[in-house]
């Protein structure tokens, strides 16, 4: 896999470094905003160990498709308040989903955060063989995502 990204998202919040962190590692906060704006999790399929091998899994529902994605893999890296790295698999098979077969293609997601000042700063990257058309999609959707999380932690203030 290429070290250059396939995309990269970015935001800085007015909260404080571990409330961010919190949302982006505790299963209750991700299962309220771990979707696009138009999507929702399927409540119980959220699920994060953070720790290094920990799974996490998310299915969400993309009612404008009339189709469930499904996501997961494995942590690879945490350093806390820092850094998360884990593996990103892909279906819409809850079959495929339900085996969480790791030997199959996957891309690797980096999230990193940092403290500036009164605020707070994510940085999500998605790394992996992506076709251009397909990374523009992958952002775009990940800008929603990033828009649920702005709306979250715009109620946690």
């Amino acid at each position: 896999m290429s070290d250059q990204p396939a995309y990269s998202v970015e935001r800085e919040f007015d909260i404080p470094l571990e409330i961010l962190w919190a949302a982006w590692t505790d299963s209750v906060a991700l299962e309220e905003w771990y979707h696009g704006t138009q999507h929702s999790v399927v409540p119980g399929s959220m699920r994060s160990e953070v720790f290094v091998g920990g799974a996490w899994t998310v299915a969400i529902d993309v009612p404008e498709e009339a189709f469930i994605a499904y996501f997961y893999g494995e942590y690879t890296k945490i350093v806390e308040n820092a850094r998360l790295e884990h593996t990103l698999y892909y279906t819409q098979s809850v079959d495929e989903f339900n085996a969480k077969d790791m030997s199959l293609p996957h891309h690797n997601i980096r999230i990193e955060f940092e403290a500036k000042d009164f605020r707070s700063w994510v940085k999500f990257s998605q790394f992996g063989d992506l076709p251009e058309s397909e990374a523009i999609q992958a952002q775009a959707g990940m800008e929603s995502y990033f828009d649920s999380l702005s709306e979250y932690l715009s109620i946690k203030d």
